[in-house]
């Protein structure tokens, strides 16, 4: 059974500022601090390969002490406005009727909601009473592509059905006040806000890239090298340093096998639809595929656009590709890391 990937669309939050903006907020909030610290810190957010980013908070609010109580009543009021608006854009853009969908898969890490965000979507954007929904809320960054595999195991089952996966991320509404690790500081360097929406299809006459082949890669005994500890101010940070090496030692055994399973390989692959973890793991990417005459320029275009937005930016990568309409026979490859520590793949074919 064929399952195509129709579109992608985006929805950006209401604030948006430059990283210049943010420098003299990030020198006030480092008041009392060495200024050989300070001096340090200031030049991570200058070189994090990121111009601009987008919040769901304006930076006032981001550097204000508040609880996490607070901090998650604004992450849940505004990704059931982005949900609904980003859904919308994705339908119309397809032109669906809403209540066409028949399965709902919302993926996010930032925040916590129960009942989930696609609850509020059903009601808000009046989908079906007997949809199926599937909320993602522990793969990090990796939950984008996770939730594309999970909605085309639906759709492979189930033959003329349509599905919508949607990522809602707000890694500004976790940063912690009171902590000056490297972690902490890193992530605020690199990471924004953002809400993406795919939809894909099983029908016969679906449009856009067929996914040929998904496949997750697990690492094992790393369950520490990246993820959220639950504390009194809210979902900290965890981040291992070594996380760029790790990926890097395993990309062959990561890469090389998924695609043999396909009949190809990554000399055949023409655009890598990859997500930008932060510019240590684009740096990391580009040394292992930049012989091969491959680049990742709109995974580093992303990055420098919208930051990391944790599982919603590598759908704003797959959003170039599927509107550059691409010539039929092009290959892509999607790969995204997260907690777990995880790889998951897909190979896209445009037919």
């Amino acid at each position: 059974m064929s399952v195509k990937i129709t579109n992608v669309a985006k929805e950006l939050p209401e604030y948006a500022r430059e990283t210049k903006e943010i420098l003299p907020f990030v020198s006030q909030w480092l008041t009392g601090q060495e200024e050989r610290f300070k001096r340090k810190v200031l030049k991570i957010f200058e070189n994090a390969a990121v111009d601009k980013r987008y919040g769901i908070m304006s930076i006032e609010e981001v550097f204000t002490a508040t609880s996490f109580q607070e901090k998650n009543d604004i992450y849940c009021r505004e990704v059931k406005k982005l949900g609904k608006s980003v859904v919308t854009r994705a339908l119309n853009k397809a032109g669906w009727d809403p209540k066409s969908l028949d399965y709902i898969i919302t993926v996010s890490c930032t925040g916590i909601m129960i009942p989930s965000l696609d609850a509020y979507l059903i009601n808000a954007l009046d989908l079906r009473q007997d949809i199926v929904r599937l909320p993602v809320t522990e793969m990090g960054c990796a939950a984008g592509v996770s939730g594309i595999i999970y909605a085309r195991n639906f759709l492979k089952a189930n033959p003329g059905k349509r599905a919508a996966v949607v990522a809602i991320e707000s890694p500004t509404a976790t940063f912690q006040l009171d902590d000056f690790s490297m972690v902490n500081i890193v992530s605020a360097a690199i990471f924004g806000d953002g809400a993406a929406c795919a939809l894909l299809s099983s029908e016969i006459d679906a449009e856009g890239p067929e996914i040929i082949g998904d496949e997750m890669y697990h690492f094992y005994n790393a369950t520490d090298m990246m993820g959220f500890k639950l504390t009194n101010g809210g979902l900290q940070m965890v981040l291992d340093k070594e996380v760029p090496e790790r990926i890097a030692n395993h990309f062959p055994a990561i890469i090389h096998p998924f695609l043999k399973k396909y009949n190809t390989s990554i000399e055949e692959v023409d655009h890598l639809i990859f997500h930008p973890g932060g510019k240590k793991i684009v740096q990391t990417v580009e040394e292992l595929f930049g012989g091969l005459g491959k680049n990742i320029d709109e995974t580093k275009a992303v990055l420098k656009e919208y930051g990391n937005m944790s599982s919603a930016t590598v759908l704003y990568v797959l959003e170039r590709f599927i509107d550059q309409k691409q010539s039929q026979g092009t290959i892509g490859l999607m790969l995204s890391f997260g907690p777990g520590f995880s790889a998951q793949r897909i190979l896209l074919k445009w037919n």
